[in-house]
Order: C-alpha cells, then structure tokens, then sequence
C-alpha cells in the first residue's frame, strides 16, 4: 500500500468531515476473501486505515477472512437478517439471489474507468441500491478490479468447441454464456479453487489479476494463461452494511464511510495497471505459457454474450435498468474517446 497516498487522502476527508468521531465505532466486516489476499483485501484495509486517521482511531473496520467466523457463501443473508454487521465481496457474487448484482462484471462491458464514473456518475449505485433495499442492505462501492485474465488452462483453446465438456470455475455472468458452449462453469469461493483444480475437480479457473493469482498458486497447476478478461473488463467489489446499522449511524460518519470508500476505490485504480506485467513475465519464466484466444473465439463468446445478457435483462426488469443505463452511460463518451485518441507508431 501507498501510504503517502493513503495519508494525503485521509488528511484531505478529515479536512471536510472532522478530525474526530463523537464514538468509538468499530464495524465488524467478515470478507468472502482471505484477508491477506493482496489487493482485494488490501482496498479494505485501505479504508479501514483512512477512517482510523480520519477519527483520531475511532471509526474503523475489523476485517474477518474468508470462514473465520461465517462461510463466504452466507455473508449477503447474515448482514440481511443483522446476524453480522457488515460483508465485504465481489457484488456479482450475489447474482442468483439479487439479479441486478451480476451486473458487478459484464461480459465485453465497461471497463475499470468507466465502471466507477458509472456507478458514482451515472447514477449505477442508485440502480444496484435498489435491488438491496428489499435484503436490508446499504451497498458501497469501494474496490474496482481491472480487466482480469481470461484464466487458468490445462489445456489449449483453439476453437469455441474446446469449451464443450470443460468443468471450469467462473463467476458472475461469464459462467451462463460458456456454459451455452457446453462447459460446465459455476463458481467457487477463492478458498476452494487450488484443491479443485489439483484434485482434477475443474480443468479450468479464472479469478483475478495476476499479482493475486500468484498469491493463490494457480501457476502451479495450470499449464496455460489465457487473455484477453472478457467475461470481467472491469468488476467491482462491495461493503454492504445492514441497513439497521448503517441508519443508526450519525449522518457525520456516513459521509466518513463514503468518502474512504472513494479513497480505497481510487487506489484500486491507480494501483493495478502496472503490477501485472512484471508478474506476467515471472510466470513466464516459470514455464507458463501466457496466450491470447483466437479471434473467433472472442467473436463466439460475444455474440454469445450480447443474446444472454438480453435474455437477463427481459428476466429481470431492475437489471435491465442498470445493463440499458450503463452501455448508454459508456456510449455517451464515445464521440469524445475518439476524438481525443492519438495516433499510435
């Protein structure tokens, strides 16, 4: 972590919302990661530390990892009944039972920019609310992941057809559209993925960026790495605090939580881009064959994905709010991207 970054930002909110809280008041947050993930848990203890300095020490985040103390599986219906306080995942982990949440990560959709002015901007956040009021559930949108790897292989993808029969960890939508190819793609906590690949459970896992991927060992066990992320250009991950907790905080600490939450979130943005190549180039010189899918794979999976994602959103009339909103969002800058491109050498 960027701890001058993290400093200016803190020093900066404190400015506007107060150097200290009237309370002590530690949130118990229990993660669907391990805590030591990096990255992914590093955003949390980004905001953690930014609302410590904030307060003086006394509003903060006590992280609890992966099964420590609730199943990853049961965090969306223990923050609903106020069983736990508050959880911390990737929203689209919770798209069987909220369905406007898968659009968290949509196939050949935004990207990491334009995720985030979405949801803060484009009024994406107030949609996705929405889907949670009836859980009890406050939702704030604090991680943003950049364009993931396609996944871990143990086998080569020359043509759409080799996805028939592949037993593959996926999440978010990405699992539905390969599984119209005959693959047989659901997902797993981060926690269960090595054993599953090791054990010949699944020949095949996407997860997240290369620098967690290590963390996890996936270059261990899987022989092929494959690009481009189209399933996931850009994802995000949640707190959700229960409702009752969150309208019994006092309005000054609300705004302290929303603000070190665009603190954790423009670090995600910062930091990512240039910690995978090196990584990348260290897989490689491990023996990992790093490779692109053909472009008639990509072709296949996008027409796929265009048919699929318009059957959710007739499915779902919230989720068809957001999907419309958000590829609307993304258009209305397009005239503007092109303009400003520069030629390349």
């Amino acid at each position: 972590m960027n701890k001058s970054y993290l400093a200016a930002c803190a020093t900066a909110a404190s400015v506007s919302f107060g150097a200290t809280a009237a309370t002590a008041d530690m949130l118990d947050v229990h993660m669907s990661i391990p805590k030591d993930l990096t990255f992914l848990a590093d955003s949390a203890k980004i905001m953690d530390e930014t609302l410590r300095s904030m307060t003086g020490g006394d509003v903060g985040l006590n992280l609890f990892g992966s099964g420590e103390l609730v199943p990853a599986g049961e965090i969306l219906e223990s923050v609903s009944t106020g069983a736990i306080p508050a959880g911390w995942s990737f929203l689209g982990q919770w798209g069987g039972q909220i369905p406007v949440a898968q659009i968290g990560a949509t196939p050949f959709g935004a990207g990491p920019e334009a995720l985030a002015a979405w949801l803060h901007v484009g009024g994406g956040l107030e949609i996705i609310q929405r889907g949670f009021d009836e859980q009890n559930i406050k939702v704030l949108a604090c991680h943003i992941t950049n364009p993931e790897p396609g996944g871990w292989f143990n086998k080569e993808i020359n043509s759409i057809e080799d996805f028939e029969g592949l037993k593959m960890r996926m999440g978010g939508v990405g699992a539905r559209i390969l599984n119209e190819f005959g693959a047989s793609a659901q997902f797993l906590p981060a926690s269960e993925i090595y054993l599953a690949l090791e054990r010949g459970r699944i020949d095949a896992s996407e997860f997240s960026l290369p620098i967690i991927d290590k963390d996890l060992g996936f270059n261990q066990i899987a022989s092929f790495y494959y690009y481009p992320g189209w399933h996931q250009p850009g994802s995000v991950d949640v707190l959700m605090i229960n409702m009752d907790v969150w309208n019994g905080m006092p309005a000054d600490e609300q705004a302290m939580y929303e603000a070190a939450c665009q603190v954790s979130m423009a670090w995600t943005l910062a930091y990512a881009p240039s910690a995978q190549t090196p990584q990348i180039e260290e897989f490689e010189a491990g023996g990992t064959v790093v490779k692109r899918f053909p472009d008639e794979v990509l072709v296949a999976l996008r027409e796929a994905t265009d048919r699929v994602l318009g059957e959710i959103a007739a499915e779902d009339a919230l989720y068809g709010e957001a999907y419309n909103s958000m590829k609307a969002f993304v258009a209305s800058s397009g005239r503007w991207t092109s303009l400003q491109s520069l030629p390349v050498e």
